[in-house]
């Protein structure tokens, strides 16, 4: 199958963070009117752009949710600030539920490295009412190693402004990829398009804890929101078991297998439980 690049429809829309930097979002809303059902704010993982999302989020309203969806800092339609920190990152998410509904809070769902974004912003006191984290990618002691100097390693290909090599390191190193696989990717489109936003790539990184990407236990123990772990039936246990135990550590937590493929589910799966979940009743 060839790999088609995302176009956006309409323009984004945009707000500012804390530190003056743009993030660009599309809102998905049952009727176009954001007001309606919980509000949903999904971040992504590494190498995610909003219109990744742009199916979930029209999943989120087909079940009666205000679907956002953002591009992380340093991606797609926003722009970037140094130095990075992860609380520009929770600044960024906040700034994005201020702009669809002003004083509210919001349901936060992250995928991979996007939930432990998601975990953190939540503990970070951004407006977060319920925690929706999917197979947040923590290194227990019997998943994959991770190089000890990956985040240096990383930081490295930033200053040298080599995008393909820190794509390529990421995975391989991170995600596991064999290397005959990479070396197959290079130069197609999608490449080229993951390419893009390589940078940031070690935000992802820090989000997990930097070189050290072992489960935060305290972080998750003291959180006050509910939270609802998910993980694919077709992922493997060293992706499945970080969400259990995400589930299991947080006080108002819970941990669901859904039915899906490696490291991902069906959009109206997840939307229709995310619905459930975020409702009084949830």
């Amino acid at each position: 199958m060839d790999f088609q690049v995302p176009t956006a429809t309409r323009p984004p829309r945009t707000t500012t963070s804390a530190d003056g930097t743009t993030i660009a979002f599309d809102v998905h809303a049952p009727g176009g009117d954001p007001s309606v059902g919980p509000l949903v704010v999904v971040v992504g993982g590494a190498t995610n752009v909003r219109l990744h999302s742009s199916g979930f989020g029209d999943a989120l309203a087909a079940v009666g949710c205000t679907g956002v969806v953002y591009d992380r800092r340093g991606r797609g339609d926003s722009t970037d600030t140094q130095p990075y920190a992860v609380e520009r990152e929770v600044e960024d998410l906040a700034a994005v539920v201020e702009a669809v509904r002003p004083g509210s809070t919001a349901v936060v769902a992250g995928f991979s490295s996007g939930a432990a974004l998601a975990l953190r912003a939540a503990a970070g006191g951004a407006p977060v009412s319920h925690v929706v984290p999917f197979e947040p990618p923590y290194r227990l002691p019997d998943s994959p190693p991770l190089p000890a100097d990956y985040v240096e390693r990383l930081e490295a290909f930033n200053a040298a402004g080599d995008r393909d090599g820190a794509l390529e390191y990421f995975q391989v190193a991170a995600v596991g990829l064999p290397q005959e696989m990479v070396d197959g990717m290079k130069g197609t489109p999608m490449w080229h398009h993951v390419a893009e936003v390589a940078p940031t790539i070690v935000y992802d990184g820090y989000c997990l804890g930097g070189d050290d990407q072992s489960l935060p236990a305290a972080l998750v123990a003291g959180l006050t929101q509910p939270v609802l772990a998910l993980a694919s039936t077709g992922s493997p246990p060293f992706l499945v078991e970080p969400a259990r135990q995400v589930g299991a550590l947080a006080p108002h937590g819970t941990f669901e297998l859904v039915e899906g493929d490696f490291h991902t589910a069906p959009d109206d799966v997840l939307a229709t439980r995310i619905a459930a979940f975020a409702s009084p009743a949830g």
